[in-house]
């Protein structure tokens, strides 16, 4: 399988189909994904990302922006169209992933998502949580 058809597999079956058992299928069991936490994420520690995330939103489309396969690696920008489970509000969010696929698994992958704007949109940051810092403004007492 092409390395951008994987990719995309891995985000329609993880995280729209909520299968998460895909995850030991799609990714190598030595793997440690860099950029969603301060540490490398291996296939245990991803379910648990997983269901942290989708115990707070159903998600109903990954849209890919923009991709380029070059050989094993694939790069994408991709939107995230989700609800909140609480009140059913709409939440979207963008993310990149650079990830290198080997034999049908991911073996390497390195994300890039806006969490701040996702946790803005699920009413754990205020709004604008961004411009505050960057005015100087703190959003913690």
């Amino acid at each position: 399988m092409p390395s951008l058809e994987l990719l995309k597999e891995w985000y329609d079956t993880v995280w729209v189909q909520q299968d998460l058992d895909a995850i030991d299928r799609l990714f190598t069991p030595d793997i440690e994904a860099q950029g969603v936490m301060d540490f490398g994420v291996g296939p245990d520690d991803f379910r648990v990302l997983a269901e942290a995330v989708l115990a707070q939103v159903e998600i109903s489309e990954i849209r890919f922006d923009r991709d380029v396969a070059m050989g094993d690696w694939v790069w994408a920008t991709f939107t995230v169209f989700a609800v909140t489970l609480a009140d059913r509000l709409p939440v979207q969010t963008t993310g990149q992933i650079m990830a290198r696929v080997k034999d049908g698994q991911v073996v390497e992958a390195y994300n890039q998502i806006d969490f701040l704007t996702f946790f803005e949109q699920l009413g754990y940051l205020p709004p604008d949580s961004l411009a505050l810092c960057l005015s100087g403004e703190g959003i913690a007492a």
